[in-house]
């Protein structure tokens, strides 16, 4: 049975607001609950960006069962790896061991607030380097580390949970799943591609979990949830070669002025209809994943589709 997550999407609601989601999810029955780690919204329209670790650690203690999970983080810029492993480790021992670290290479939007964005060669080679320093220290290893472009004198983690914290690496191609073989005890991915699970098993993940995303919308009028996923999810579309480096959410909302809500309800299903929104679902299981996070779309429309899932989509979704 594939574990069925929920987003805790920091760009559309506030830290209060997420905690409070994360235990309504809980309780609904949500196996794992998942949260972007961002500094600014895609767009202003959606409002919100709290710093993803605190939500964390506070819903590590405000929860009890689910899964937990950074989606993702990214340890090149603006977090240093080692910091970042100390981090993850804090929250595994605070959610007694229920926390996975999921790591990316990063967009330009979150990490150019401490400088400028490396060019796509050197980001792979700070994410690289990056995954070498933080697999040991959640393994509780002391570390030294001197690389081209991250410097470890001397570090330990004190604080860890029983179980090291697993890492889960995302990836769009080869190269990054390979690394997330190599690396990680995951792969992570938002498109339901059936190659990339290819590429990863055949450089050793066979076996390992693989976590994806999905954005939808419900809600009981599709026209008025076709205008929600347009006002904030339009630029979900591009594709991750543009998505990473454009740099603030103005440069987004100018790249998909042209974008109708058409075009945005193609890829993510609207309205009511629960067929609609386990089909696209199934479209990840089907390609071969272990772990589907959901998006609801709409930062205030997460009560009342949390308690639609609870009726309705989570018992769908336990059939596939």
């Amino acid at each position: 049975m594939v574990s069925v997550g929920y987003t805790l999407m920091s760009e559309q609601s506030g830290p209060k607001q997420l905690v409070d989601h994360a235990v309504r999810a809980e309780a609904a029955g949500f196996d794992q609950l998942v949260v972007s780690d961002h500094y600014y919204p895609w767009l202003d329209s959606q409002g919100h960006s709290p710093y993803a670790w605190s939500v964390l650690g506070a819903v590590a203690h405000a929860t009890t069962r689910a899964q937990l999970m950074s989606f993702v983080t990214c340890p090149i810029r603006r977090y240093h790896p080692a910091v970042v492993a100390q981090k993850a480790s804090t929250i595994g021992a605070l959610s007694d061991g229920r926390f996975t670290l999921g790591l990316g290479a990063g967009e330009n939007l979150n990490e150019h607030v401490v400088g400028g964005w490396p060019h796509v060669q050197q980001r792979h080679e700070m994410f690289e380097e990056a995954l070498q320093i933080i697999r040991p220290l959640l393994n509780g290893e002391t570390l030294t580390f001197s690389g081209n472009h991250f410097d470890v004198p001397d570090a330990y983690i004190w604080d860890r949970p029983e179980r090291p914290v697993p890492m889960a690496v995302a990836a769009s191609g080869r190269q990054s799943a390979t690394l997330a073989a190599e690396y990680g005890n995951g792969l992570i991915s938002t498109e339901p591609d059936p190659h990339i699970i290819e590429m990863y098993d055949d450089a050793g993940g066979a076996g390992q979990p693989r976590y994806g995303q999905l954005a939808i919308c419900y809600g009981p009028d599709e026209a008025e949830c076709r205008k929600i996923v347009h006002d904030q999810f339009r630029w979900f579309g591009m594709g991750w070669k543009v998505n990473a480096d454009l740099p603030g959410p103005e440069s987004f909302a100018a790249a998909t002025q042209f974008v109708r809500e058409e075009d945005v309800a193609e890829g993510i299903s609207c309205g009511p209809d629960v067929d609609a929104h386990v089909e696209a679902f199934g479209k990840f299981v089907e390609a071969g994943f272990t772990h589907v996070a959901i998006i609801q779309v709409g930062g205030e429309t997460q009560p009342m589709f949390l308690d639609w899932a609870q009726e309705q989509l989570l018992p769908r979704l336990r059939q596939l």
